[in-house]
């Protein structure tokens, strides 16, 4: 790749990778899309001190939760991933542990049955990763398909991250179970591609908080949505109140037929499919998400904002 500090680091971390990055080294990667599929394309960004801080997660776990939640978007549209490029900004304070962020970076892309297809590594003062994912899908599954009559599903059980994420902030250990949530997401390629072939109309993944999602498939497909608080698959030790909030999760909330075979979904992943709410209506100005605890409407709890009002 030629000489250089730069290049040399990208050499290694090349061989630490191995088939995972074959290809790697031109200016632009070269993919082919199956035909009758569509390419699909996202990237995400984690930064120290904003997503995560250094003593909370080992290296190896920063490029992990950094790779799998940009692979979640590829996830919440029902597509397969094709190829991940990773651009690092690396501060000195962090150089040494290089390699051990590549492998969780490495981690990630083999647990999505994906390859690493270009990249770009700079200094900076402080830790960086952004992380491009390209994926193929004959009909994705956008935010704006929900209809009249369809009920809103959640994959998994929520509250993990949120509880975590306090822990540390008191100066305390999460228990394993959240901290699992947090460090480990899991990208629901699979469950998914089971939703869509099953009539989902319209999903996401839970970054922000299951309300603040289905606030937004409330506005991108211009329906009223109402959610029963009293509903939310909650993991052990969180309330409502913290399932709703929670972000990070990287699950799916998504609509699709209120005859869902929740049964079969559970007993094939192993994780739950629970029927949170119902589309009751379509809105001809600004649509609603209405938040409902034992039958009474509440006001919707605040999930995360990634730019909060000043």
């Amino acid at each position: 790749m030629g000489p250089g500090g730069e290049f040399d680091a990208i050499e290694v971390a090349l061989t630490r990778w191995g088939p995972l990055a074959a290809g790697v080294g031109d200016d632009c990667a070269v993919l082919e899309v199956p035909p009758g599929e569509r390419l699909v394309t996202s990237l995400d960004t984690s930064l120290e001190d904003v997503h995560f801080r250094r003593d909370w997660l080992t290296p190896e776990e920063v490029g992990y939760r950094a790779t799998m939640a940009a692979l979640s978007d590829l996830a919440a549209m029902a597509a397969s991933p094709l190829g991940v490029a990773a651009a690092l900004s690396l501060p000195d304070s962090w150089r040494g542990d290089f390699l051990r962020i590549c492998d969780g970076i490495g981690e990630a892309v083999r647990g999505a049955g994906t390859r690493i297809v270009g990249g770009d590594l700079t200094r900076g003062s402080a830790l960086s990763i952004t992380v491009s994912v390209l994926g193929h899908v004959a009909a994705p599954m956008s935010r704006r398909g929900a209809r009249v009559g369809d009920a809103l599903w959640v994959t998994g059980r929520l509250g993990g991250p949120l509880l975590a994420l306090r822990a540390w902030e008191r100066g305390a250990t999460p228990r394993d179970e959240h901290r699992a949530r947090f460090a480990h997401p899991v990208a629901r390629f699979n469950e998914a591609r089971w939703l869509a072939d099953h009539g989902a109309t319209a999903g996401m993944d839970v970054s922000d908080g299951v309300v603040a999602e289905a606030s937004h498939l409330a506005a991108a497909g211009r329906v009223r949505i109402v959610l029963d608080l009293d509903c939310l698959p909650v993991l052990a030790g969180a309330t409502v109140d913290e399932a709703a909030r929670s972000g990070e999760e990287y699950e799916l909330v998504v609509s699709a037929p209120a005859d869902l075979d929740a049964e079969a979904f559970e007993r094939h992943f192993g994780i739950p499919l629970t029927r949170i709410g119902v589309v009751e209506e379509r809105v001809l100005g600004v649509a609603a998400l209405e938040t409902r605890r034992a039958g009474e409407r509440v006001a919707a709890p605040r999930g995360h904002d990634h730019l909060p009002p000043s």
